[in-house]
């Protein structure tokens, strides 16, 4: 986590005063459910809320004592009970460390989640606006990199559209995942906490109980979280390589905005460079390196060992602060996303016409040929406009055998554009809904 890479909202969730002020909230919650239930006197739980509800912690004091404690959940306590005063000595009763730092961390998570999810929905919203502007931009559709048969650019925006539409929903999906509380004791018997104050302080955090934990919560929610994560970083990086391969001199049929002053090069004062896809292109591979540490967390041993801690101390903010930075970024793109309408359609007219070979295929096809003497018919004529520029419709009319079956005004009706487009609105309706 470098602050080049992050935002504030997100960055704020993953600092140390967030952080000890979710330890207080479950130890002082769990206080007042301990209150309830009789085991520690109410004026002690209301002292615990009094001192500590608006406290400032100080973290270089709680370094200061972890340094001799080696131990921060108890340097933490140890600074809560110098702001509490003798009421201190019942928090944490029954508790173990694990209880406070796997149901913080579930509680980072959750808001964490909040915010991505906030941001695919601004992204979406942006390719939306995109997509229906270039609703019925032709351009061409290409396959391994070559022209293939005509698109709309709308089109390609509606994919992307799809996918992060479908991002969003693993979004609140892993959020749900992950969204549990463990205040079980040592191994998770409640040998020494009532499992009603486990319940009190989930609904109190916002989160629900854990259905059975050891010391731990079980890691294959983190992976199923992270995995997520990385899912989605797999999809920035998809739209950002689309638009770096637009930009790219030769096709120039969209590119990133340049703005005034802007820079491309340092010796080359020409250029104008894809710098944010790329970007976007190496923080999809840093989030995606997450998911398998997440992976191998959850083969712990035993009850719980401490494998996953440096972990999660790491993955946890990285991940979700560089995911958010990358949402918020490629947002951008797409909002101020110049696009090239004239290169496009100079793009699809730059192979003669030859994005018509399956429509003629299909006609000789119905008009009695074989397939493989039409593939064979269509093809040679393909070939002569591909390596000798020549126009792929004046061939298919020269050609006897082709007009034998089909005649040079049915082979003109094929090469109209709109053919391609007819079912346009039809997809648009499956993305966008009929509305």
């Amino acid at each position: 986590m470098i602050p080049r890479y992050s935002r504030p909202d997100m960055v704020t969730i993953w600092d140390a005063q967030s952080r000890f002020r979710i330890w207080f909230e479950i130890e002082a919650h769990a206080a007042s459910a301990m209150a309830q239930l009789g085991v520690i006197p109410q004026e002690a739980a209301d002292r615990i809320w009094e001192k500590g509800r608006d406290a400032t912690f100080d973290i270089a004091r709680i370094d200061e004592i972890e340094r001799e404690t080696k131990h921060d959940v108890i340097a933490f306590l140890t600074h809560l009970a110098e702001i509490v005063g003798p009421e201190a000595r019942f928090v944490h009763q029954g508790m173990t460390s694990s209880d406070v730092l796997d149901t913080c961390l579930n509680v980072q998570l959750v808001r964490a989640a909040d915010l991505l999810i906030a941001d695919t929905e601004k992204l979406l919203a942006a390719i939306k606006r995109r997509a229906f502007e270039h609703r019925t931009t032709p351009t061409i559709g290409r396959s391994h990199g070559i022209h293939a048969e005509p698109v709309t650019f709308g089109l390609k925006l509606a994919y992307a559209y799809a996918e992060f539409d479908r991002a969003r929903e693993r979004l609140i999906a892993a959020r749900k995942e992950v969204a549990t509380c463990a205040l079980s004791g040592a191994v998770g018997t409640f040998a020494n906490i009532d499992p009603r104050i486990e319940e009190y302080v989930a609904a109190q955090m916002g989160l629900t109980p854990e259905p059975i934990s050891t010391q731990v919560i079980p890691r294959d929610r983190h992976a199923m979280y992270f995995a997520t994560l990385a899912v989605v970083a797999s999809s920035v990086e998809r739209l950002a390589t689309e638009i770096r391969h637009l930009q790219r001199t030769e096709v120039l049929e969209a590119e990133e905005y340049f703005s005034p002053g802007q820079k491309g090069s340092s010796a080359m004062p020409h250029k104008r460079n894809p710098v944010l896809s790329e970007n976007l292109t190496g923080l999809a591979r840093m989030v995606r390196a997450y998911a398998l540490p997440a992976m191998e967390n959850v083969a712990l041993w035993h009850e719980r060992d401490i494998s996953h801690s440096s972990v999660e101390r790491m993955i946890g903010p990285d991940a979700t602060v560089t995911l958010d930075f990358a949402l918020a970024r490629l947002t951008g793109v797409m909002e101020n996303l110049v696009v090239y309408p004239q290169n496009m359609q100079k793009n699809l007219d730059r192979l003669g016409g030859l994005h018509n070979s399956q429509r003629v295929l299909l006609a000789l096809t119905q008009a009695g040929a074989s397939r493989e003497d039409s593939y064979a018919l269509v093809q040679r004529n393909a070939m002569k406009t591909w390596n000798e520029g020549k126009d792929f419709l004046a061939e298919l009319k020269a050609d006897a055998d082709v007009t034998a079956r089909v005649s040079p005004a049915e082979l003109e009706a094929m090469f109209d554009l709109g053919y391609h487009f007819k079912h346009v609105d039809t997809i648009f309706n499956r993305v966008f809904g009929a509305a």
